[in-house]
Formats: structure tokens, sequence, C-alpha cells
């Protein structure tokens, strides 16, 4: 069941670039269908049946997923953003690529190691299938403006995955989109205009870049990379890097949003990191894939986590023991098999 929910997330990972609405909208629903169908419930005392667990699953799943992807949430494109400051290209495709091993290793072992350590009062589930037959019916075949939509997202993530190649750009590739779904009628300009939410993200990502700019060209991150550099002076960049990497993901217990945490010290960090001498593109692409498995720290780290926190399955003090267990896995997959993975495949 698991190892289903996880195939669903990463068909719409690359698709939908909000951590918090794929987890919310699409994924905790069928989550949610699933604990009822065995009666377990935050309400009644039998969360531990198996709603808990699929909630843990659902959250470390969305974590790694969301590292996988460049377009799988808000900040992936801002990292892409910052290392360009640095004269780093990143690129859907390199990200991927970086991510590929130690993305896959990581999904592997999520639901292993959860079910030895968080396991459910319930180990087997032979009504979900029946239950999923169920559903499908109701929602019935797909309509044709499902089928219009279907295809023009994946042209755009095409388009996107490719602009490097063909000199189109994100912002093109997303003019390219809506337009489509104007002109075919699939929204309104009501509709769109009505997404407070992309809205709100919009504005303040653009916010939080400039700010992220201005405090370069101020000197701040020179001067605090520079602080930062003379207390590991005479070290090997392979010993600042992995010190750089650890003080990033346990410093996220001090944040409540990765966004806020990755335009605070991603530039700082990095440029540490290249004045070491650490392989740009290795630097720049692990670094941001340690800004996204700081998820897995806290019940306030990242959006789907407060929104998975809130529904009561899982108690404060479980989510932190099972995210300082699952953070120590995650660290050794993606420094020590990652980093083997993109010396192999020539990123470092």
């Amino acid at each position: 069941m698991v190892y289903a929910m996880m195939g669903v997330n990463i068909v719409v990972g690359p698709a939908i670039p909000s951590s918090t609405a794929r987890t919310g909208g699409v994924m905790l629903p069928i989550v949610q269908g699933l604990a009822d169908i065995y009666d377990s419930k935050p309400q009644d005392g039998t969360r531990r049946k198996l709603g808990a667990f699929l909630i843990t699953c659902l959250y470390h799943i969305d974590t790694i997923v969301a590292t996988m992807f460049l377009t799988a949430g808000a900040t992936k494109p801002l990292a892409q953003e910052l290392a360009a400051g640095f004269g780093i290209e990143i690129t859907w495709m390199n990200w991927f690529l970086g991510a590929l091993v130690p993305g896959i290793l990581s999904l592997i072992v999520i639901p292993l190691i959860l079910f030895k350590i968080y396991p459910p009062e319930i180990k087997e589930t032979p009504g979900a299938p029946s239950w999923a037959k169920e559903k499908k019916s109701e929602v019935g075949p797909m309509t044709f403006d499902e089928k219009n939509m279907s295809w023009i997202f994946i042209l755009a993530i095409i388009l996107w995955i490719s602009g490097q190649f063909i000199a189109l750009s994100a912002v093109t590739v997303a003019l390219i989109a809506i337009s489509l779904l104007l002109i075919l009628k699939i929204l309104a300009w009501n509709d769109i205009t009505q997404e407070k939410g992309a809205w709100n993200t919009l504005i303040w990502f653009a916010i939080l870049v400039m700010m992220a700019g201005q405090l370069n060209e101020l000197g701040f991150i020179s001067w605090f990379s520079e602080a930062i550099a003379s207390a590991v002076t005479g070290w090997s960049w392979v010993a600042i890097f992995i010190t750089l990497c650890l003080a990033f993901f346990y410093s996220h217990y001090f944040f409540a949003s990765l966004t806020a945490h990755v335009t605070a010290m991603y530039p700082a960090f990095l440029g540490v990191a290249l004045a070491s001498g650490t392989p740009p593109l290795f630097a720049a692409l692990m670094l941001a894939y340690v800004t996204n498995i700081c998820g897995a720290t806290t019940h306030y780290a990242s959006g789907p986590a407060a929104v998975l926190f809130g529904e009561g399955y899982v108690t404060q003090k479980e989510w932190w023991k099972i995210c300082f267990i699952m953070g120590l896995v995650y660290l050794f997959i993606w420094l020590v098999i990652g980093s083997a993975w993109l010396g192999f495949i020539g990123f470092m």
C-alpha cells in the first residue's frame, strides 16, 4: 500500500510545484480514506492501527520526492537562482540525475525502516484494492477538459526539462501552459485571479530572492562566509563540506520554513564551500539536496509537516523521534552514497 502511495507521489511530484499542495490536496485524502477503511482515527484512540503509520510514511516520502525534482517545491528554484549568483548553472536534468540514486535508495528504505520503528497495529490491508476500485468507479472516466489539462501539464514539463536546449525559459513555459488552459476554456481568468495562495507564493518568493541578492550585494554573505571559513582554516574541503552540510541540516530546528532557511543560509554556506575548493556543481547540488531533507526534523519544519501533524495521528514526541532517526538515515544516504554517485556521473 505504501509503495503504491509512493508511486502516485512520484508521478504527481514533478507536475505540482508545491509540496504543501501536493501533500494536503492530493495525497492526504488518499491516506485518510485508507485509514477510515480500517477505522483508524485520531479522535477515538485508534490512530496507531494504521493512520499514524501512513501519515508518517507519506511525510517522509514527500520529503524525498520533493528533493528529487527541481519542479517539486518552491525551495528548489530558489536554490537554483541563488546558485546562479555564483555562476553555477543548475538545470532540471542535472538536478534529477544527481538525486536519482540517493533518492531511489531513500524511497526504498522509508517504508522498511518505519515499519520496524513505528509499526501499524494492522499488518495486512486486503480491503485497500476494493476501496480504490470503488472510488475510481465513483469518479468515472476522465472528462474532455481533464484530458486536455493532462496533456498540457505533460507538455509543460517536457518544455521545462528541455528548455536549456531550445532556449525556452521557465517563465515562457508557464505562460504557454496558462495560455493553452485559457484558450481551451479549461480555466477562466477569474479562476486564475482567485488563486490567492499562488499569488501570495509568487510575491513572497520574489521578495525572498531579492533579499538574498541584497544580502550578497551589501557584503553580508561574504562576511559570514569569511567568518565560517576562518573557523575551519586548514581543514580539507571534504571535512569543511561535511561540516557545512551537518550544520545546515541541524540548524533547521530553528526554522519554521524551508524557504526562509534556504534564503538565510544557502548562499553563505555555498560561498564557504566554494572558497574551500569544493567542486562548484557538486557543492551547489548537494547543499540544495540537504536543504530539502531538512524537512526530517520537526513538526513545523515545512508546510507538509504542519498539514500532516495537524491531523493528530502522530504525537510531537513520536514525530521528533522518528525524524531524528530518519534524518540520520538520509544524511548517510545523501552525503555518502550520494557523493559517490555525483562523482561517478562527473559532477565532482
